[in-house]
């Protein structure tokens, strides 16, 4: 019985998202995997993964499992290294998720920074503005605007921010400047869509008064990069971090509307409900390299911040 073994095994399923493709991984045939995977499952006496047809999710025994195969792979990896070389090296995957305007103007250039430093880590940076499991998508750290749900994971504050409605000084001058949040219904909005879900339903606080508005799109996106894009060419007003674009706001590109309100995709007035957060897994053991990248990407957005 080779616990190390089925360990590399179990992670490698979850990472394939399949028992087949994991042991095309391993040069072991189907058999075999669902063999292995069983009897891991019976000797300790839970069940680690859902299984269908299509999908394949972790328990919440499984999802404890395989971060400890993890932590354990990771360590022993390390140990070999510093057996042979005499040196704890930094090297191995890291694998990063960003929103795309966050990732495209300030996250990759910092990777590239990193990766420099540590020529032996390779970085995969992937932009999207979903949400992901991040026990089952395989990343190491993700970086997200909002609040933190799931408190099985560590979320530490980037960066200050808030969210802006914005429009160019082009579209305003159109098609005049909103007052009220109830304004927005004769006007032109440019919208999310976050895992599926249209996020038109806007939330404004002023003064503890709550307003929530449901606005009528002209245009739909997932990808944020394209909602400040149809902003600047003049398309609409969006709902948008000021992160994003604050360089925009600073050269008149684009103009700020409704100031008075604090302003969310969602009914949370917390005013870190904008946040920039980095997120990860709540590890007793972390890889080097996730160590010095957290302390990397702090330090920078730290440096940011003072200018």
């Amino acid at each position: 019985m080779d616990k190390f073994a089925d360990m590399a095994l179990f992670v490698s399923i979850v990472k394939n998202q399949g028992l087949a493709a994991a042991g095309r991984e391993l040069g072991l045939s189907p058999a075999t995997v669902t063999a292995r995977l069983q009897a891991l499952e019976d000797r300790y006496g839970v069940k680690l993964l859902n299984r269908s047809t299509r999908h394949l999710s972790l328990t919440d025994s499984g999802a404890m499992y395989h971060l400890a195969c993890l932590e354990i792979l990771d360590s022993v990896r390390e140990t070999e290294n510093l057996l042979q070389t005499g040196v704890k090296e930094v090297r191995g995957t890291l694998k990063i998720s960003a929103p795309r305007d966050i990732g495209k103007q300030y996250i990759s250039a910092l990777v590239s920074d990193f990766a420099e430093r540590y020529p032996d880590v390779t970085p995969y940076l992937y932009l999207n503005d979903n949400l992901s499991n991040l026990a089952e998508s395989g990343l190491d750290i993700v970086i997200r605007y909002g609040e933190l749900a799931d408190s099985s994971l560590i979320s530490r504050k980037l960066a200050s921010s808030r969210r802006v409605l914005c429009a160019s000084p082009g579209y305003l001058a159109k098609k005049g400047t909103p007052i009220t949040p109830q304004d927005l219904a004769r006007h032109d909005c440019l919208a999310m869509v976050r895992n599926n879900e249209e996020l038109k339903t806007w939330h404004f606080e002023d003064h503890e008064k709550h307003n929530t508005v449901t606005v009528v799109p002209k245009r739909f996106s997932d990808d944020g990069e394209v909602i400040r894009q149809w902003a600047l060419d003049g398309a609409g007003i969006a709902l948008k971090s000021m992160l994003d674009v604050q360089e925009d706001i600073k050269q008149q590109r684009l103009m700020t509307v409704l100031n008075g309100y604090m302003k969310n995709f969602n009914a949370s007035t917390s005013a870190a409900g904008a946040d920039l957060n980095v997120i990860y897994m709540s590890r007793q053991y972390q890889p080097k390299r996730i160590r010095l990248f957290l302390d990397f990407l702090i330090e920078r957005f730290e440096l940011l911040a003072e200018k």
